[in-house]
This record gives C-alpha cells, structure tokens and sequence, in this order.
C-alpha cells in the first residue's frame, strides 16, 4: 500500500529544525540545527500550526539576560496579533513560532543584536547589553487563516469605501437643508464657501501672509461641536494664506477685520476632502466654524 504525504513549506521548515536538534549550552534546551534554542512548556496541544502569512495570537514575555522584562502582552491588554514572517535570520523567533501548535507554550532564546538590527529593523537600546541574548516565553492562543484575514480585510475596505460614496453623495443634500433652514441668503464663493459677518471689525484687516491671533468653534451641520479654541490653553496664532490651516481658514480669514466675527461655512473640498481628519472628521464632511479675529500682524 502507497502512502503518499503532502509537506507545507511549514511543516518541510518544522522539520528540518527539529531533525537536527541538539542539546543547546542553556540548561533544559535543545537547539534546532540554525541555532534557536528552544524548550517547550506545553507540546502538540493541536494540529494547528502556523504558515507564512497567517495572523498569529500570542501571549508573549521576553526578557535580557538580567532577568528584567522588557516587554510583556499582559501589560498591554492581553495576547496580541500579528502575521508570520518569513524567517530574517538564522535562529530567529520566526523559527520558533512556526515550530508551535495552537494552545502551545514554549521558550526561545535569540540573539538580542540579530532580533533588533534584522527583526526590528532598528538599534539595539542601550539598556540592552551587545552581544546578549533574549529570552522569549510564549503562548500560541490561536490563528487566522491568511486567506480569512485577506477576506476580512478586503470587506473592511470595501464597506469603508462604500460609506465613502454615500457620504459623497450626501454632502451637498446636507448643505442645501443647512442653508435653507439656517436662511442664509450670502451667495457661495467660486470654491462653494458661504461667509456670513456676524459682528462688525475695525478697519485693520487680515492680509494673506499676516500672522493673526483667532477665537473659533468648530461644528458638525447638525450643531455637534468638534473643536474649540477655548479648549487651548494658549490664543491661538497661524500665519494665513501660506497653507498652515485648511483652504477654507485661508479664503475665509482674509475677507475678516480684527474685531470682526462670522459664521462660515466650508465644504469638504476646502476642508479635510476624502480623507477626513482620523477620529474626528469623516470624509466628504462640509464644517461651520464660528470665527472671530482677536489680533492680526502684518508681516513684510
């Protein structure tokens, strides 16, 4: 009877590792033929093991060879996810982790140098000792298929950009009844800006280029308040029309007087556009801000 076994690239991996392990210079470790030394605390829990690209969930501790932690999942709200890479160099924790199960916990010592400069991508920190190694306890709580995760990333994108288009759509719609209910009867700019004076200024006005000191309450068309300069403890100063703020701050302002005040409306083309501001402002958001100019400088 022929009995014919199909490899991973996972499993070929796994077993060229342990194939050739060893007993390794620290006690209770064996060490793979590449160098990792490695010891496992609970063994073969599953089947499960992880392949290149799948999103691994690890509970994971390391520490110098002091004994002092440098970094704990426990501290930072329990196991965390990432992907598995491709090994970056020999004896690397890549290694390690595509040698475990689902539900295994193991220990691997790596070097300190090769994991931060190869790994990492960076410096080896100066509490850290050249030459030293680091010592890895780690559990396998579970794994994503990267084909599940590719899928669940690609409908993430897909809704996101489906809200997109109807927040596109929408935008003007919002403005129209914006206006309508607000009665304004100010005429919009070339840009789609609608500036409506509220209090008269002095006859010092904003130049483009000056550097001017505002108050401002920044809002949702339904009134929902974003942003406030009463929130800085400090005035807030910009030089304007030179692009520190966005397009419709540079239109607006220079059309003011010191003293003046106005309620302002901007569309999202002159505002934070498709992309939004992160947590704040969705994208194809049209703002109103209540402005006042406190004080302006002239600069030459």
């Amino acid at each position: 009877m022929k009995l014919t076994f199909k490899l991973t690239v996972t499993t070929i991996l796994v077993v060229s590792l342990l194939g050739a392990c060893k007993k390794s210079k620290y006690p209770g470790y064996e060490e793979t033929e590449t160098g990792l030394a490695y010891k496992f605390i609970k063994e073969k829990s599953s089947n499960r093991m992880p392949k290149e690209g799948d999103i691994m969930s690890i509970s994971m501790i390391y520490k110098n060879s002091k004994d002092s932690v440098i970094f704990d999942t426990n501290q930072k709200g329990g196991p965390i996810k990432f992907p598995l890479q491709k090994p970056t160099f020999k004896g690397c924790l890549e290694e390690g982790f595509a040698m475990m199960s689902v539900g295994d916990s193991a220990s691997f010592i790596v070097s300190a140098d090769s994991l931060f400069i190869k790994t990492f991508k960076g410096q080896l920190p100066p509490f850290i000792e050249k030459g030293s190694v680091l010592t890895f306890y780690v559990k396998l709580s579970d794994i994503e298929l990267k084909a599940d995760a590719d899928k669940k990333m690609k409908e993430a994108a897909d809704r996101e950009q489906a809200e997109m288009e109807a927040q596109k759509v929408a935008e003007q719609p919002m403005i129209d009844k914006y206006i309508a209910e607000n009665k304004i009867t100010a005429q919009p700019t070339a840009s789609g800006l609608y500036f409506v004076e509220t209090k008269k200024g002095s006859s010092d006005k904003v130049l483009k280029g000056d550097t001017i000191t505002v108050k401002y309450t920044g809002k949702f068309l339904d009134g929902k308040v974003f942003d406030s300069s009463d929130r800085s403890p400090v005035p807030v100063k910009f030089q304007i029309g030179v692009g520190q703020v966005i397009p419709g701050w540079d239109e607006a302002l220079v059309m003011m007087s010191v003293g003046q005040k106005a309620t302002v409306l901007i569309p999202s083309k002159i505002g934070y556009g498709d992309q939004g501001m992160q947590g704040a402002i969705p994208p194809y958001t049209p703002l109103v801000f209540d402005v006042e100019v406190v004080a302006t400088k002239h600069n030459k």
